[in-house]
């Protein structure tokens, strides 16, 4: 049979009605609902679900100080910026749950030396969010908990070499960056802007508050890193302060407890610190545990300069 074009439109037109009507010919029970309800299958467990499972935005609070100067929260650029640094940190709950963990071994020895050091106390905070709170290297080679340039830490006393690097003493380099905060405030006249100065430099604060014409850090157009670098600040103040507020909870037993350590005085070069470690009855791991300022198995001290070097009070955590 020979067919013509007419005879193809109208073979074509009952085969796509036929198709169409197929779905509809088959059973009830074989056809898929269009589009099924989350949790069908369990209705039950998709209601508590619903019912015990919510992310919503952290509160803000009405007010907010760092170092005894004023947040401008009336400021919904200022409010917007907090509020993305509290987000970023509460709903990444490993990492601050680490922070909590963390800041109940270290704040109480940062605490002090800042109290002793004239320096305000939110600046704990400063070295959460430079370190963690960990002895790490930036790309840029900043290190210690709180991020030091070799330049900068040799300037403020700290011993920088292959076998010596004090940033990673926590007692010398934390006293390190108070001198450094303090030259810092005396010239910006800030604790704000001296801990952006902190993150950017000093040459670079000066041209932005030159070029800007103020001296407010919260009105200033700064690069994404230091524009964000006192939010991030003032996140972990709020959140470390008071955790549960944030929806994250830790019990006491949870948190990480200070290391209680003595203290050997050393004038001498010390050759083998493997051996040096058996001899004080400790093992290797915690010599250098607790102290990672030593950067080598050996101590040279040519001039006989006098060393602490720390180890555990208890021996049963060798």
């Amino acid at each position: 049979m020979k067919f013509n074009t007419q005879h193809t439109y109208i073979l074509g037109f009952f085969l796509l009605a036929a198709v169409l009507m197929v779905p509809n010919l088959l059973p009830a029970s074989t056809q898929e609902p269009e589009n099924p309800p989350l949790g069908s299958t369990d209705p039950v467990y998709h209601q508590k679900f619903l019912d015990g499972y919510q992310i919503m935005p952290p509160p803000l609070p009405d007010s907010l100080s760092f170092a005894g100067e004023r947040v401008p929260l009336d400021f919904y650029l200022c409010r917007e910026r907090l509020d993305r640094e509290l987000m970023v940190n509460i709903f990444w709950q490993s990492n601050q749950l680490l922070l909590i963990k963390r800041a109940n071994r270290y704040f109480p020895k940062i605490e002090a030396i800042l109290q002793e050091e004239g320096i305000p106390e939110d600046f704990k905070y400063l070295c959460v969010i430079e370190s963690g709170m960990m002895n790490v290297v930036s790309p840029a080679k900043a290190a210690g908990f709180w991020q030091l340039m070799t330049g900068t830490a040799r300037d403020h006393g700290l011993e920088v070499n292959t076998y010596i690097d004090e940033r990673y003493n926590l007692e010398k380099a934390t006293r390190a960056a108070c001198d450094y905060l303090k030259m810092l405030y005396e010239r910006f006249g800030s604790w704000t802007l001296a801990a952006a100065a902190y993150n950017t430099g000093q040459s670079n604060m000066d041209y932005h508050l030159r070029t800007q014409g103020t001296n407010d850090y919260y009105q200033l157009h700064l690069p994404e890193e230091t524009s964000r670098y006192m939010y991030r600040i003032l996140a972990e103040k709020l959140v470390l302060s008071e955790p549960e507020r944030y929806g994250l909870s830790v019990r006491p037993q949870d948190l990480y407890p200070p290391l209680e350590d003595r203290k050997i005085p050393v004038d001498t070069t010390i050759h083998d610190l493997f051996g040096f470690a058996r001899q004080q009855g400790v093992s290797y791991q915690m010599l250098k545990l607790y102290n990672p300022w030593i950067r080598s198995n050996t101590l040279p001290d040519k001039s006989q300069r006098l060393y602490y070097i720390s180890l555990p009070m208890d021996h049963t955590c060798n």
